[in-house]
């Protein structure tokens, strides 16, 4: 009989880091999409896990607790499992193992990002907190900040390699002009 062996999406693949930015792999815990149920109490989620439901566009929480808006009438909560009484307000579903989670960081994180993602992530704009569905190259991914030079990054499982590989591309070439 074969042996399987767990391994993490990035495993072999990171930590990166070209001049002042890092790319690691973030190890999450548990990963459990969250949709409200019809006439849902949205409070559930603080009262289970000390953190209010995400309002479009953000994320709620701190390092190894948080809820990430994800779409529409979605977020995920990413870290504890969740608690078995939010099946009476939430739609959940498992999906641990379904994402790479990435963290870039480092003085040049926002530059690197900027040559892979359509949107405007200057910490003036897209602050700590704020996270977006959106693309890095042509994944598509969800970038939250996490702090002043840090965003954490998640990606189909199945792209983990090629997230690596596009990221790592973009870090050199803003080492190479200097940034």
């Amino acid at each position: 009989m074969a042996s399987l062996v767990a391994k993490s999406p990035c495993a072999g693949l990171v930590p990166v880091s070209v001049g002042n930015v890092t790319l690691d792999e973030v190890e999450t815990g548990a990963i459990t999409s969250l949709s409200p149920l019809v006439g849902a109490d949205l409070a559930a989620l603080k009262a289970a896990h000390g953190m209010a439901f995400p309002a479009v566009g953000r994320a709620t929480g701190k390092a190894g607790t948080r809820a990430v808006w994800t779409g529409r009438g979605q977020a995920f909560l990413i870290g504890p499992a969740a608690d078995s009484t939010l099946a009476r307000q939430f739609a959940m579903t498992d999906q641990t193992d379904a994402w790479a989670v990435l963290r870039l960081e480092g003085a040049g994180a926002t530059e690197v990002l900027a040559r892979l993602c359509p949107l405007d992530l200057r910490d003036a704009v897209f602050k700590r907190g704020h996270t977006a569905r959106s693309l890095i190259g042509h994944m598509t991914a969800s970038i939250t900040r996490v702090g002043v030079s840090s965003f954490d990054i998640l990606v189909f499982r199945s792209m983990a390699a090629t997230a690596v590989h596009e990221l790592s591309v973009a870090m050199k070439s803003v080492a190479a002009q200097g940034g």
